[in-house]
């Protein structure tokens, strides 16, 4: 994929309409959204009530800017559904009071931040789909069953637990993050993430039994948590990818669809490495972090720096975050510190991790006062959808999306030999072995290799294919190339690849020489031959009359004794 395969958006992408960095009309709406906000009591200024802060920063009223186009009326009406589900889902307490134990089993089920960042200072996930099976599932579900965590009647305990993790992504590392100053815009909060999500080694049917759980996560965030994500990489996409992408990507709403960049193998590290620094990437796609799904973050240099350790945990030598809920505080004198909170073991716990080395208050971290100035336009170069990368677009209105798939095909998909179009499929191959000279022979047909039309192949398979390295070694020098019809007009061509690159080729085959057929084969030939006469007979009358010849039949032989 290359630079130009990345299509510029009108984006609202880090920095462009965040905090800091607003036009003048963004920056007016912001303005009518805040009043608004305040005279439906939704919003409480600094020195309420005696508090230094208000109740919610710039950059948090932006997200539901953002995510509604900046239209201030519809961006109150996201915003109070919010702050009246927090209210009545009293989702700060249980934040407060969540088990440790349970949150990171939670944790665990959906993505991790690495403890990196990419190069403008967004925090980096990770999210490996195929440890995600039915059996770890299933032991989420029991233990959430048998949790004594108190939660309203209304809400799904599943859920609430999933609400822990997106209240540690917007009061815990999104804040650390906007804290650390070494980015190019330290004026601005961030407020989104990255995330590489890995589906390789995934199932069809895990796709569809994982249904309702990626649903969850999208719904919560859309609804709640709005424009907190940057971007989605998804990496290992199995080969059935393109025909499932149909009803994959109505899991999500259009916008979160168009920030997923869909990536080839060869495609991972150029790609990844556009938006991160190598030493951010684990190794497994091809950069220089030794992260595996599961662990802790392992924080990098520029963070650790920031913070000096008082109760850490460790990971490989290197000190980490204990597991469980953590926010940060400010103490009296000013100085901001991480405190882990929740329960271990049914008690209450409170105790401070680390403090922050660099001299930065709770309102720094959610961004100080400064004038909106532009973004360079070479800055926003990767200012992109990924759209580029999906698969192409099918007629999709017949697609089923409420019937789980199976791994196995259907009948409609594996016609019978006798139902197949013959002309549909090309020779069986055959192997190398030498024809005698001077027989009767039969070429093995290959296909014409000026022909432009990708005849038997769907567009969604062809477009990844016909920039394979053995571009047009179909057609020019593979003869072993067979045809799998998938049904619904959905074709791929399978080839031999030791083949690949040869120069074209003819194998005379000798004829097969037929039997001497038995009593019974002969007598099915008669039949076919008074079958095939009548046919042609019933034929001619409907053309016109045409005259045909009469047919004459073989008299059968006469059964001898031993038959």
């Amino acid at each position: 994929m290359s630079q130009n395969d990345l299509t510029r958006i009108e984006s609202f992408q880090y920095p462009a309409a965040h905090y800091g960095h607003l036009s003048d009309n963004q920056q007016a709406a912001l303005d009518v959204f805040k009043q608004q906000c305040l005279d439906e009591g939704y919003y409480k200024p600094a020195g309420t009530n005696k508090k230094t802060d208000p109740s919610h920063d710039d950059e948090t009223l932006l997200r539901y800017l953002r995510a509604r186009r900046f239209n201030h009326q519809e961006a109150f009406k996201q915003f109070k559904d919010t702050e009246d589900w927090r209210v009545e889902n009293n989702v700060v307490d249980l934040y407060d009071s969540i088990e440790a134990e349970e949150y990171e089993q939670t944790r665990r089920l959906y993505p991790q931040w690495t403890g990196r960042r990419d190069k403008r200072g967004i925090p980096v996930f990770l999210y490996e789909v195929a440890p995600l099976n039915t059996k770890a599932i299933s032991g989420y579900e029991k233990m959430v069953a048998e949790s004594s965590l108190k939660i309203p009647a209304k809400v799904a305990p599943k859920l609430l637990r999933l609400v822990a993790l997106y209240e540690s992504l917007t009061r815990f590392v999104m804040p650390l993050c906007s804290a650390v100053t070494d980015r190019k815009h330290p004026e601005t909060p961030i407020s989104q993430s990255n995330n590489i999500v890995d589906i390789s080694k995934v199932g069809l049917k895990q796709f569809w039994n994982l249904k309702n759980h990626m649903q969850d996560a999208s719904q919560l965030a859309t609804a709640h948590y709005p424009e907190t994500l940057d971007r989605i990489f998804i990496i290992g996409a199995p080969v059935f990818f393109p025909t499932v992408w149909g009803w994959i990507k109505r899991w999500f709403d259009p916008i979160t669809v168009s920030k997923i960049f869909i990536l080839s193998p060869s495609n991972v590290f150029p790609t990844l490495s556009q938006y991160i620094d190598p030493d951010n990437i684990p190794k497994k796609y091809g950069g220089n972090l030794d992260f595996e799904f599961g662990m802790m973050p392992v924080l990098e240099p520029a963070i650790q720096a920031s913070l000096r350790w008082e109760s850490p945990a460790t990971q490989n030598g290197e000190n980490t975050w204990p597991i469980g809920p953590i926010k940060w505080e400010e103490s009296h004198d000013g100085s901001v510190k991480a405190v882990a909170v929740g329960h271990e073991k049914g008690k209450p716990r409170r105790r401070t991790v680390c403090r922050l080395e660099t001299p930065v208050s709770i309102k720094a971290m959610h961004g100080l006062a400064t004038v909106n100035t532009p973004i360079d336009e070479l800055e926003l170069a990767l200012t992109t959808v990924g759209t580029a990368t999906q698969p192409l677009d099918l007629d999709d209105t017949n697609i089923d999306i409420a019937t789980p798939p199976t791994d196995t095909p259907t009948p409609a998909a594996t016609p019978k030999p006798e139902l197949q179009d013959p002309a549909s499929t090309l020779a069986t191959p055959v192997s190398n072995s030498k024809v005698e000279e001077g027989k009767d022979s039969t070429n093995v047909p290959i296909s014409d290799a000026s022909s432009e039309h990708h005849t038997g192949t769907s567009d969604t398979h062809y477009e990844p294919q016909h920039q394979a390295h053995v571009t047009g070694q179909l057609t020019d020098g593979t003869p072993y190339a067979v045809i799998n019809d998938h049904s619904d007009r959905d074709k791929t061509v399978t080839i031999n690849p030791s083949t690949a690159g040869q120069e074209p080729k003819d194998f005379n085959i000798p004829p097969e020489e037929t039997p001497a057929p038995e009593f019974i084969d002969q007598a099915k030939q008669a039949v076919d031959k008074v079958t095939v006469a009548a046919i042609s007979t019933v034929g001619s009358g409907a053309s016109g009359g045409v005259k045909t010849e009469e047919m004459v039949e073989d008299p059968l032989p006469e059964k001898s004794p031993e038959e």
